[in-house]
């Protein structure tokens, strides 16, 4: 594991304390023109339509930037005449709403919901949803009175694992950060039940064949050269990847914390806490400046 993402695992108070460096026994390496249509009567100019999809912003997506509703419920009040854009009733889907267009649903004027972005420290025990059924404790109740838009968690955490997550309204950015396609770097201490050798960790570094495919870690190493704590690097998305690697050497997670995800850290954040994203981490997030 590099040095840099050594510094993101201490232990204090169920982390890992970046005042001792893992040493003996640990196994590191190297991280790991378009066709254009030709105008017709009944269309404009396919460059036309490009230039206005450079400006502003689709009703149905301004609508549920709102938080008026979804994209697709959006469509359907457009199109029975329930949304107006500078006084003109829109029943056209696929209209855009420009800087400085003043947007009415039923007469009331819609302003652009604000994006909030909420870093959680997930204790123990709750569960990543915003409902349970079973009645059990969520995430939500974590943040409760934080924010008054409604805000999503940015993938899941399982029930007993602890750590960073990220809850927010920014729809787009929850994409970026959840697609298979753009697997952000995650770092895991993980506590076992039995000690796992240097070569299973080399194993797992090489690759190994799980039951979904191949997965190899970036980095993973002992942590304070104890054989039965580790800390792993991932860029992988998949369901309960961890818990699956230590399975597969028929080995029990006791401990899971996720100390590091997507450039954010827990630094100052204690368990069961949360805090507001800076602006500097949004602006990092959304450059794609993880690292």
């Amino acid at each position: 594991m590099s040095e840099k993402s050594k510094k993101h695992i201490k232990k204090t108070d169920n982390t890992f304390d970046k005042r001792k460096k893992a040493s003996a026994n640990k196994t590191t390496g190297p991280y790991n023109k378009t066709n254009r249509s030709k105008p017709t009567s009944s269309k404009p100019p396919v460059k036309a339509q490009k230039e206005s999809k450079q400006e502003g912003i689709r009703l149905n997506k301004y609508l549920a930037n709102g938080g008026i509703c979804s994209r697709r419920e959006a469509d359907t009040f457009i199109a029975t005449g329930l949304v107006s854009i500078n006084g003109k009733i829109i029943t056209e889907l696929g209209v855009r709403v420009l800087p400085g267009d003043e947007v009415k649903f039923n007469n009331e004027r819609i302003k652009p919901e604000q994006k909030v972005y909420i870093l959680l420290n997930k204790s123990r025990d709750y569960v990543t949803t915003l409902d349970d059924p079973e009645g059990r404790k969520t995430v939500m109740d974590l943040i409760k009175g934080a924010c008054e838009q409604r805000v999503y968690p940015v993938g899941r955490l399982d029930r007993n694992t602890t750590g960073l997550l990220l809850l927010t309204n920014d729809g787009e950015l929850t994409k970026k950060l959840t697609h298979p396609s753009h697997n952000k770097k995650k770092i895991y201490h993980v506590e076992i039940d039995k000690p796992i050798s240097p070569e299973q960790l080399q194993m797992i570094k090489d690759g190994i064949e799980l039951e979904d495919g191949l997965i190899t870690a970036d980095a993973i190493s002992y942590v304070n050269n104890n054989p039965t704590e580790i800390g792993i690097e991932l860029h992988s998305g998949r369901n309960r990847i961890v818990r699956r690697i230590m399975e597969h050497f028929e080995l029990n997670v006791k401990r899971l914390d996720r100390v590091y995800f997507a450039g954010l850290t827990k630094l100052n954040l204690p368990r069961g806490k949360w805090r507001f994203l800076t602006e500097q981490e949004i602006i990092r997030l959304k450059t794609g400046m993880y690292e």
